[in-house]
């Protein structure tokens, strides 16, 4: 009997390549409208072809200081979004990032940024050996809200004017997930 090949993961991560900047540039493109509402505000080339290159040239540069780690989301090996690891400290006292993550506006709904989180923990927590997660989102974003609560994370707080969504400063939501193997042990 033959030996079976195991399927692929349904969702899994990859670092992206430059080789990504055709996908990931139709996927944003597609999706444009939908990512707008939640995205810092930025110019039209986050949804353009020499965009999309110029912001994968940026993310090799993050990964190559080590301050940063960026992702494409795959869904049975197909691009479905993208996942990153922000502003990465590795100092004594804390090992920290937060995490960003997008998905296609086809492609919503379905788990993928779920499980997408659930797979950037292991990374943190694994490979980084970070203490902890975190990640921010605008206050009405409930479905990115759900995501975190279903991964773990617990919310902190609420930041005013934490950054320029929407061509505006907006109020985040901040939420953490620590390490279960740092966690201390009264939380």
């Amino acid at each position: 009997m033959l030996d079976q090949i195991p399927a692929p993961p349904a969702i899994a991560l990859r670092p992206v390549a430059p080789a990504d900047a055709e996908d990931i540039a139709a996927l944003r493109g597609a999706s444009r409208d939908h990512l707008a509402r939640w995205e810092p505000d930025e110019d039209d080339a986050t949804y353009t072809l020499p965009g999309v290159r110029e912001a994968i040239a940026s993310a090799l540069a993050r990964t190559a200081a080590g301050t940063g780690r960026s992702y494409v989301i795959l869904e049975r090996g197909r691009a479905v979004g993208g996942l990153l690891l922000n502003t990465i400290v590795q100092g004594p006292y804390l090992r920290t990032c937060s995490v960003g993550y997008w998905v296609a506006v086809a492609e919503t709904g379905r788990g993928i940024a779920t499980e997408a989180v659930r797979l950037a923990k292991y990374i943190a927590f694994g490979e980084l050996s970070l203490d902890q997660l975190r990640a921010e989102t605008l206050p009405d974003n409930l479905a990115s809200q759900k995501v975190l609560s279903r991964n773990g994370f617990r919310r902190i707080g609420l930041t005013p004017c934490y950054s320029l969504a929407t061509g505006r400063l907006r109020d985040h939501v901040l939420f953490e997930a620590p390490n279960p193997r740092t966690e201390p042990p009264w939380t």
